[in-house]
């Protein structure tokens, strides 16, 4: 479990019952039991893969949890079907729950970041029965919707959503695909000063950056050069899928009209959520929305830290989710 030898993990492939093939690392800890060891179940965000948690699997399974880590749909070495109906939240969260019934999972600590998150938290409202705990890296929770709102309705609300409207364009695919060391170094870039209030996540900002001539600067960020390079042999003409996701919001809203979804996790589930305070991207105005529709959530803001969680501070959360859930699970949990 080496972070620089991806190889070094237990990778597996495996077809689940809804009919999508999935990639995954599985890592067992020392006597490793099925009928009491806690699973951590990772769901990472975009731009990214099983990879970005590649500093948290080792630290947690010497603290005894057993860590799967999916490359969700559309990713990785998972299945990427073209069309965006395959990628809404219900759609992974029964993908999910498939992927626990084929590891003989119960329950699980479910964590996610980014669309991870928000993926990680439809999973509580559409399977609440599966999860020993919800913890959420960067994203609040946002509840079904009571109307349909585009997502231009909500980037005039929040305009720093603004690249989505970007995203949700077919032709995006290959504008981000002729410039992909150019996105990534752009999306992992460390932040100095006010660099991180820069106007890339406002409408027509990033179309605008990707149509100007690029500078000199080479620098890879948060990523090493290593790292980067692996990020680029992932999503090599492989942008669709990722994309996808945010071509789902009137799917999203459709299949929540289902009056079986809970409108917010079981109020006796324990729910943790982490965001950067520097993190241009999170709604953070919503922690008030969060605080109101999960009463016992507990949420911590982090100084300094932006969007990448798990690096920026991976110290950080590779030692407060095991805290967060010896309090409130344990480390082995009888089901």
């Amino acid at each position: 479990m080496d972070p620089s030898k991806p190889a070094s993990f237990n990778h597996r492939t495996e077809l689940l019952s809804t009919g999508r093939r999935y990639h995954f690392v599985d890592q067992l800890p020392a006597n490793y039991d099925p009928a009491t060891s806690t699973t951590l179940l990772c769901i990472h965000g975009f731009p990214d893969f099983w990879y970005g948690w590649r500093y948290q699997i080792k630290p947690w399974v010497e603290l005894g949890y057993r860590v799967v880590v999916v490359d969700k749909l559309g990713y990785g070495g998972s299945d990427k079907p073209e069309d965006a109906k395959h990628y809404t939240s219900r759609r992974i969260s029964d993908d999910i729950a498939a992927l626990m019934d084929l590891l003989q999972l119960p329950k699980a600590v479910i964590i996610g970041h980014d669309w991870g998150c928000f993926m990680a938290s439809r999973f509580a409202l559409w399977h609440p029965d599966r999860l020993l705990a919800l913890v959420l890296l960067s994203v609040p929770f946002i509840p079904p919707a009571k109307e349909y709102v585009s997502l231009e309705k909500q980037v005039e609300r929040f305009p720093n959503w603004g690249y989505q409207l970007f995203f949700q364009e077919k032709g995006t695919n290959s504008a981000i695909e002729r410039q992909l060391s150019r996105f990534f170094r752009l999306i992992f870039r460390v932040r100095r000063g006010t660099e991180g209030l820069s106007n890339w996540t406002r409408p027509g900002g990033l179309k605008t950056l990707f149509a100007a001539e690029e500078g000199p600067q080479r620098d890879t960020g948060h990523l090493t050069q290593e790292e980067h390079n692996y990020y680029l042999s992932q999503f090599a003409n492989s942008m669709n899928g990722p994309l996808n996701y945010y071509r789902t919001t009137r799917h999203r809203f459709e299949e929540e009209t289902d009056g079986s979804v809970l409108q917010a996790p079981r109020s006796d589930l324990p729910v943790l959520l982490i965001v950067g305070k520097d993190d241009p991207t999170s709604n953070q105005a919503a922690l008030s929305i969060t605080r109101k529709l999960i009463p016992q959530v507990q949420i911590e803001l982090i100084e300094g830290v932006g969007h990448w969680l798990m690096l920026e501070c991976k110290e950080h959360i590779n030692e407060s989710i095991p805290q967060f859930i010896q309090a409130n699970v344990g480390v082995h949990t009888k089901l």
